[in-house]
């Protein structure tokens, strides 16, 4: 542990060892109204190394990383910045001090050019005119020294987001940035993305950069992190070498529990309980193709397979976001015919979608509209919304559901991921549907949001729902589903079941066998009928 002594911070860069540590944080407090959001924090940043700050939402670790990048400032204690001390009014003057911040949200001029948005305000000009020619051999040299190979004259708004990523880091590292804050960098990134910026993050640490890395996905800050940092609820618990860490005992650190606490007992439906979804060959297009299974009251059914398997195609079919090109889909026994996601909802379907920001609410709404907006029937007479009893029945569900702060009026975009993803889930409770599909319903939350995530999934299913799963955490799958089905290239390969007494067939093995085509003879028993 840094702060207790248990191992010497040596201070490590390109140029060699240095005498001071590249960032120290001495007591730093911070409040907001009369919430403590840092108490008495101090540790050491070393000097071209890249710093985890991991807690669950509301431990203060994005709020430490404003205060160091200037976008906050502390109510006491200091900064020391190679061995002096500094005071940041704005982030204007952080980056004057060789530190920047690259926020989870996008800061470029999408219309703009690559070249233009990283050297917007520092161009190179002579006597009032601007000189391209040296701005542009500026950013050659910058793009070879990061090796992000960048093409100078794309347009912002045509690039990936891992791409806009790179372009914010060089427009950083052109204003002089020794050392990044990046916050929950690639929370919003897809695998394929998230696994590129990764590799510039390591990349920026062999530059000699120094990086504070904020972020709640565990595995990914053990694989790049140097030290990292445990805060809870605004304190720090330990600060350690991220190597002698493993995802369970950051966990035990940020919660104060174990980990194995995380999934709650499965409790297995009745083998004769009713029929609530019946998909008989499903297909559409070329992304699944013949797809064939049913769901009971009270069982939770995952689907496991390789990303791009069609397992969100599925979703959509069901859910009538995508039109299926044959097939059935029955609820309660009553084939119903699907046409759009509205006919869905009329027939007591809901879908968590996998991309809460772009798929399931509208950000810049308050909570109320976003719970309310597919039930607005139920809380109005004639054309006119009861606003007193959509409030009223808001804040109850909000409260059911330990969305913080359970305030029908308050901003979706205020709250944290973890309570924007339990509105998301309340806003398909507000009226209690037959099959509920969640989609990833995990994705983009700390882990004190994912046990609580776990739980409500596991008591609708004890209610008497039918949930349909889908996660590309395998043990996400396994720790609440009690059959998996296996997609491969959009089909069905693969059914295992987990049982309540005797040895059961879901294993990680055998499915992620299943999904590489490399099944065991034992393994290829559990394939469904095809009938």
């Amino acid at each position: 542990m840094v702060n207790g002594n248990s191992f010497d911070l040596v201070n490590v860069g390109e140029g060699g060892e240095s005498p001071h540590p590249h960032l120290e944080i001495r007591a730093i407090c911070k409040h907001f109204g009369g919430a403590q959001a840092l108490d008495d924090i101090s540790l050491t940043i070393r000097r071209g190394t890249i710093h985890a700050l991991v807690g669950e939402n509301g431990a203060g670790k994005s709020t430490l990383g404003k205060i160091i990048s200037g976008v906050i400032q502390p109510d006491s204690g200091e900064l020391i910045l190679n061995g002096e001390q500094v005071q940041f009014g704005s982030p204007r003057e952080a980056l004057e001090n060789g530190i920047a911040m690259i926020q989870q949200e996008i800061a470029l001029v999408p219309k703009l050019t690559v070249l233009k948005n990283v050297f917007l305000g520092i161009e190179t000009n002579h006597g009032g005119l601007l000189d391209d020619q040296d701005t542009r051999r500026r950013f050659d040299e910058l793009n070879q020294r990061t090796g992000f190979d960048l093409q100078s004259d794309s347009l912002v708004f045509s690039l990936s987001v891992a791409e806009q990523k790179k372009v914010e880091i060089l427009k950083a590292i052109a204003r002089n940035a020794q050392l990044l804050v990046m916050d929950e960098p690639t929370a919003t990134l897809p695998i394929d993305e998230a696994e590129k910026l990764i590799e510039i993050v390591r990349s920026l640490r062999k530059m000699g950069t120094t990086v504070v890395y904020v972020s709640h996905f565990l595995k990914e800050v053990l694989s790049i992190a140097d030290d990292v940092t445990v805060l809870r609820n605004g304190q720090l618990i330990q600060t350690t070498l991220a190597k002698d860490e493993t995802p369970e005992s950051l966990v035990v650190a940020m919660l104060g529990r174990s980990m194995s606490m995380a999934f709650p007992p499965k409790t297995f439906c009745e083998c004769n309980a009713p029929v609530v979804l019946s998909v008989k060959g499903l297909s559409h297009g070329n992304d699944i193709q013949d797809i064939t299974f049913d769901i009971r009251a009270g069982e939770i059914v995952g689907l496991a397979g390789l990303v791009g398997s069609g397992q969100s195609a599925v979703a959509r079919a069901i859910f009538g976001a995508d039109r299926k090109s044959s097939g059935t889909v029955s609820i309660d026994g009553n084939q119903i015919e699907i046409r759009n996601p509205g006919d869905a909802v009329a027939a007591g379907i809901a879908l968590v979608p996998e991309n809460r920001k772009t798929q399931g609410l509208l950000m810049r709404l308050p909570v109320s509209c976003n719970v309310t907006l597919p039930h607005l029937k139920s809380i109005s007479k004639g054309m006119l919304i009861q606003g007193s009893e959509e409030n009223h029945k808001t804040e109850v569900l909000l409260k059911d559901l330990d969305v913080r702060p359970p305030q029908p009026k308050v901003k979706i975009d205020s709250l944290s991921g973890g309570n924007q993803q339990k509105v998301l889930f309340g806003k398909w409770l507000f009226k209690r549907p037959r099959l509920l599909i969640a989609d990833e319903p995990t994705h983009g939350v700390d882990v004190g949001a994912k046990i609580a995530i776990y739980q409500l999934v596991v008591s609708l299913a004890k209610e008497g729902l039918a949930v349909l799963l889908i996660s590309s955490e395998l043990e996400e799958v396994m720790g609440l589903a009690h059959r998996v089905l296996v997609l491969r290239q959009g089909r069905i390969v693969a059914e295992f079941q987990d049982n309540l007494e005797g040895p059961s067939s879901l294993t990680e093995d055998a499915i992620m066998r299943a999904a590489f085509a490399t099944e065991k003879k034992d393994d290829r028993q559990h394939e469904p009928d095809p009938a």
